[in-house]
């Protein structure tokens, strides 16, 4: 969901974001220079370095597939 929120900016300041990023892409300029700092992203950093170790995962699909062919298992 996207919120519309108005801001004062001094002129100079104002005048080199535009200059610096185009009119269009303000907007999006500052929340990626501001998510960092209010929202907490420690849990996608978890996930993508889970993500990232293959041998984890290989682990993890192959715990996932035992899983699906016990419930196959269970229903006959």
């Amino acid at each position: 969901m996207r919120r519309k929120m108005t801001i004062t900016l001094d002129e100079a300041v104002y005048e080199g974001l535009y200059r610096t990023v185009g009119r269009r892409k303000m907007s999006q300029f500052i929340e990626d220079l501001l998510r960092p700092h209010v929202v907490d992203t420690s849990l996608d950093d978890g996930y993508r370095a889970m993500a990232a170790d293959t041998v984890r995962e290989a682990e993890a699909m192959e715990w996932c597939n035992a899983l699906a062919g016990d419930m196959a298992d269970a229903a006959r």
